[in-house]
């Protein structure tokens, strides 16, 4: 196909500095009133030592120990003496009792030694399980068993405690211009309450880290990051695609090239050692992704639940696959589509939250993955908290669920239809959220992020580059685009975009 002209915004005012979300977001001005108002020059600039990173940074630990407060109840008794407290009180994690569970208070090797009973290796990606016996080493070896899954489950947190500090930090510093809507990350509920559940945090610190690399022009260093997050945890290979498309559109072949070497390497040097010496548990984790049945949070279970011939595990597999097949096509015609080529952070959200919809399983952590994309998707206070409160209302129906099933004769809790309620409100919550950022991508003054003079700024090479390759109503120049040209330089992080000639 020919060479397309840019569709992007042609016309770019000088840098105004930090956005101000007060100004532009009511639900963020309203909010203020709470701490004493919006911002004043002072802090939006970073003159004084509560600069955004700091601040956002506090917020996040601060948040991170509420959350660990709330486990309280269950730190103390619930995860010991009793299988439906934990559930009741909304305390669960998987923490604790896979510390025993998965030999790491006998001092087995994962996946090299094989475990008791019926899961015969760690299931869990290899760097996870780094992270997980790095643990252990830090836990005491005496005193009673729950001494020690006590220990464990606090060392971890504190781990994952300085994850949650690097994902704030790294949203704060992908958009250079908009630094406080890193807030949206640290005071997000549901981060909150799943934080500790399970070791998710890991692969959503690398893969927010990765982003942050993109945004500086550096693929290699998000390739290497981002094969990192893979090794931890399965989703972040899924950014790869929209990238590939985003790259595609802009004929940016060669840094796509590096990032995806990079991840290729990244991923090999964690996982060949462990593949090599402990072949059977390396596989553990696929073989058991695989082999699962239809499970919790997802349309698959309430499929299952209410038909009297429920679909058999491979046809969930194939079909979830050709879903999740059919969603990438869709994003991909999206991005060779629209208007205005999609920023990377919307895309990488529509990725992620496609695989979250279709999986046969939705664990409550599994928010973790979405909530910076989110963020740089769709940085907008109202709508990140619609979806938000959807996802605190499934956190607390599937405890409720659980509590039902292991209460016994009591049925304290939510019966399987109430549970069902509460999958649909989760499935709807993120629908909405996908829905108004494709919205914001097919009507480009929409998107609050271009709305403050922004390109893409977690693009990296692709901010402000021009198109090589469109289809449809996306090859037929811009309205706007014949009134200027961009004079853009790189100066660190940012764009600096000459201002407009004015002369007669």
């Amino acid at each position: 196909m020919p060479r397309a002209e840019s569709t992007q915004a042609s016309v770019h005012q000088p840098d105004p500095g930090p956005v101000r979300p007060t100004q532009e977001d009511p639900v963020a001005a309203a909010g203020s009133e709470l701490i004493g108002g919006p911002l004043g020059r002072r802090a939006l600039l970073g003159t004084s030592w509560w600069t955004p990173v700091r601040v956002v940074a506090l917020v996040a630990i601060g948040m991170f120990a509420l959350g660990l407060v709330q486990k309280a109840p269950c730190y103390h008794s619930a995860w010991f003496f009793g299988a439906s407290s934990q559930y009741t009180k909304a305390c669960y994690s998987d923490i604790p009792h896979l510390y025993q569970g998965r030999g790491f208070s006998d001092g087995l090797v994962p996946y090299f030694d094989k475990l008791p009973g019926d899961m015969p290796y760690l299931e869990y990606p290899v760097l996870t399980g780094v992270f997980m016996e790095v643990a252990s080493w830090l836990t005491p070896h005496s005193g009673s068993i729950q001494h020690q899954e006590r220990w464990y489950w606090m060392v971890n947190a504190g781990m994952l405690m300085a994850c949650a500090a690097v994902i704030a930090v790294c949203v704060v510093r992908t958009h250079a211009r908009r630094p406080w809507d890193g807030l949206l990350v640290a005071l997000a509920p549901a981060f909150v309450l799943t934080a500790t559940i399970n070791w998710d945090l890991l692969a959503v610190a690398l893969t927010a880290a990765a982003m942050l690399m993109w945004s500086r022009g550096r693929s290699l260093a998000f390739g290497v990051l981002l094969g990192l997050a893979t090794a931890a945890k399965l989703y972040p290979v899924l950014l790869l695609a929209p990238l590939l498309f985003l790259c595609w559109r802009a004929g940016r072949w060669r840094e796509y090239g590096r990032a995806l070497a990079g991840a290729v390497v990244a991923w090999l040097v964690v996982n060949l050692p462990v593949l090599a010496f402990a072949r059977e548990g390396w596989w553990q984790f696929y073989r058991f992704s695989h082999d699962r049945g239809v499970d919790f949070g997802s349309f698959w279970l309430i499929w299952a639940q209410n038909s009297s011939h429920p679909p058999s595990t491979d046809f969930v597999n194939t079909t979830a696959t050709l879903l999740v097949v059919l969603c990438f096509l869709g994003i991909a015609a999206l991005t060779l589509t629209a208007p205005r080529r999609p920023r990377f952070a919307q895309l990488a959200f529509l990725a992620v939250a496609a695989f979250i919809l279709t999986n046969k399983v939705y664990s409550p952590q599994y928010v973790l993955w979405l909530v910076p994309l989110a963020v740089l998707a769709r940085p907008k206070w109202r709508d990140f908290l619609i979806w938000q409160a959807c996802e605190v209302a499934y956190y607390l129906g599937i405890w409720m669920y659980l509590a039902y099933t292991t209460s016994g004769d009591a049925h304290k809790g939510l019966p399987a239809d109430g549970y069902h309620w509460a999958i649909a409100v989760h499935l709807a919550g993120t629908l909405y959220l996908c829905a108004v950022v494709v919205r914001d991508i097919l009507l480009p003054d929409r998107d609050v992020v271009r709305r403050a003079g922004d390109d893409d700024p977690s693009g990296g090479v692709l901010d402000g580059a021009e198109d090589v390759f469109v289809l449809g109503g996306a090859a037929r120049p811009a309205h706007h685009a014949a009134h200027a040209e961009v004079a853009q330089v790189r100066w660190g992080s940012r764009p600096v975009h000459a201002p407009e000639d004015r002369s007669p």
